[in-house]
């Protein structure tokens, strides 16, 4: 398919199924809550490397937070609920208690199962002095630090409806124009809530493909989109194709999977083969890796017909 002269393939994205949470950091300045998410979501871009997936999905006004101050809404994502309460407390422990003047609430609804613990777990960090209080039907503990305390909410809730793996592979003449591309689909998604993209500034270079010739090794470079290797691989690309990215989206619900994709690929439709892309993909591995496809054909932009 032809899209503002940028070819579609005739493909989908496939997308498994995690578990997932939603976190509110707060701080007395912007800055300062978007340092504790930055740090909260740092190293954690695949499971497979790094235990779960993290993100900032927005920023959020102070007339959006619970306690009236700048936040920053962060979402985590692991394969299993155990994985995801591990990551939940060492993180928010390591860099959210640690960041000046934060605090803590959750932010996904009532949970699929058992809540996720948050500062009922945290508050022995207290030594005895954290105060247990409950306000609105929840409950919050204040744990005594050197600027102060650090108020967290006992508990956050956990859904099982998420998923991770959602995709579009970008393909380009020059490094420069794919980037461009790329960088276009991630302001766009970005716009897009309760989805977050893991990797460095929202985009991966390093597609992986199952499996290894390495025993042990999990995964290894997709050499099918290595422009590098066009001519000693069975490759995907076209012959003038000189550098492939890739995007990767986990959203709380499959339908904020769709929105992200769909408001990614219009944007590098928009902006043309000349200075953006000329090809799109996406990554499956025959509908083997998980239950969720999501065809690129489907999520053509309204009133665009290919050719």
């Amino acid at each position: 398919m032809m899209l503002n002269d940028v070819a579609i393939d005739d493909t989908f994205a496939e997308a498994f199924g995690m578990r997932a949470t939603g976190l509110i950091l707060t701080a007395d300045t912007e800055r300062w809550a978007h340092q504790a998410a930055v740090t909260m979501t740092g190293f954690a871009t695949s499971v497979i490397g790094c235990g779960c997936e993290a993100g900032i999905d927005r920023h959020l006004p102070p007339e959006e937070t619970p306690d009236g101050r700048p936040g920053v809404r962060v979402l985590l994502f692991a394969v299993s609920t155990t994985e995801l309460q591990k990551h939940l407390q060492i993180r928010v422990g390591q860099c959210v208690l640690t960041s000046p003047g934060s605090a803590c609430y959750g932010d996904v609804g009532p949970a699929d199962g058992e809540p996720l613990k948050l500062g009922s777990l945290l508050r022995y960090f207290g030594d005895g002095w954290q105060i247990s209080k409950r306000f609105g039907g929840r409950q919050f503990w204040r744990i005594p630090v050197m600027d102060g305390e650090f108020v967290c909410e006992a508990t956050t809730g956990l859904t099982k409806q998420a998923v991770g793996g959602g995709n579009l592979i970008i393909l380009g003449r020059s490094r420069h124009n794919t980037l461009a591309a790329a960088e276009a689909a991630v302001e766009a998604i970005n716009a897009v809530p309760d989805v977050i993209l893991p990797f460095p500034g929202g985009i991966a270079r390093s597609g992986s493909k199952i499996g290894s010739k390495y025993k042990g090794l999990a995964a290894s470079t997709n050499d099918a989109f290595c422009p590098t290797l066009k001519g000693a691989v069975k490759t995907a690309l076209d012959d003038d194709t000189a550098s492939v990215l890739e995007i990767v989206i986990d959203g709380l619900t499959s339908q904020a999977v769709a929105a992200a994709m769909r408001a990614g690929l219009a944007a590098v439709v928009a902006l043309g083969p000349e200075k953006g892309a000329t090809r799109v993909s996406a990554g499956n591995y025959g509908g083997k890796l998980g239950p969720h496809q999501y065809r690129l054909k489907d999520l053509l932009p309204d009133g665009l017909r290919p050719y």
